[in-house]
Formats: structure tokens, C-alpha cells, sequence
């Protein structure tokens, strides 16, 4: 199956809304204003286009922890369809932005970058933000798809 892979750079309409799912997996929603601005006729044109985007898991957790209203940010994921039905029984349709990486805009920002350390899953809820060596380096975990053993930084 083919994706719809999209990347837009733009600034957060509000901070992150998080939520935990029965299973404990966290998600993270929020919005993003894209603007885009271009001359035309001599005279300057711009128009604002608004998306809606949800993280999962540890990647949702770390930017409700880290991102605010008015942050510049970068979102790289699949645009996905879902439908939906209204208190007054209405069916609507929406698109929303399912990220799969999430970081600051970083042309008129700086930012410190603080490591979690993986636990032995590979995905979940870490303990805090231990940028040392894990706790658990002698435990035997399978390789990263992407990386192999090698870290990513």
C-alpha cells in the first residue's frame, strides 16, 4: 500500500493536547498553520492553510513535553482519511497529518536537544529524560529496523 507522505513547516495553533489510550499508548493532537506568501501583479498575496496532526507513542508524549502554541515546527508523516459522525448524527469526512517525525524549525530558533534513553521495547514511555547510559545496558534487545545497533546521534 502506498502512502501519502507530506512534510510542511509551519507554526502550532495550539499546545498539544495528550491523551492516553486503554492500552496506555499516548497521543498527541494538535494544529498547524502553513503560510504561504507570494507576489502577484506587483502586489503581496498570502493565504494560511490549517492541519491537523496526531503523534503516537513516544513521539506524541515528547512533543506535548517539549512544543508550545507559536512553536515553528516541522511535521514529516501520511496524510490519512477518516469519518466520523456529529452529536446531531451528520457524517463528516477530515484529513489529518498521522506524523512519524516531529522537530523545531530551527532558521529563526535554537534548541537544547535532550536524548531519552530507548527502554527494551523500543517504543513506550521512557523514565524522564536520563540523557546517561540506560539502566538496562545489559539487557538484549533486537536492532534497531533503521539503525541496527547502531544509536541514530
Amino acid at each position: 500500500m502506498a502512502d501519502s507522505v507530506v512534510t510542511i513547516v509551519g507554526n502550532l495553533t495550539r499546545d498539544p493536547e495528550l491523551r492516553f489510550t486503554a492500552g496506555g499508548k499516548g497521543i498527541a493532537s494538535f494544529g498547524v498553520a502553513v503560510n504561504r506568501r507570494w507576489q502577484q501583479n506587483g502586489e503581496w498575496q498570502e493565504k494560511v492553510s490549517f492541519f491537523n496532526v496526531t503523534a503516537w507513542d513516544t513521539l506524541g508524549e515528547n512533543a506535548a513535553a517539549s512544543l508550545t502554541k507559536g512553536t515553528r515546527i516541522i511535521v514529516t508523516g501520511r496524510l490519512e482519511q477518516r469519518e466520523y459522525e456529529t452529536k446531531e448524527g451528520e457524517k463528516r469526512n477530515v484529513v489529518e497529518i498521522v506524523a512519524d517525525e516531529i522537530g523545531p524549525s530551527l532558521r529563526w530558533a535554537r534548541a537544547e536537544v535532550e536524548r531519552i534513553a530507548r527502554d527494551s521495547g523500543g517504543s513506550g514511555s521512557s523514565g524522564g529524560g536520563n540523557s546517561g547510559a540506560s539502566s538496562n545496558a545489559g539487557a538484549s534487545r533486537a536492532p534497531d529496523p533503521v539503525y541496527g545497533d547502531e544509536e541514530p546521534f
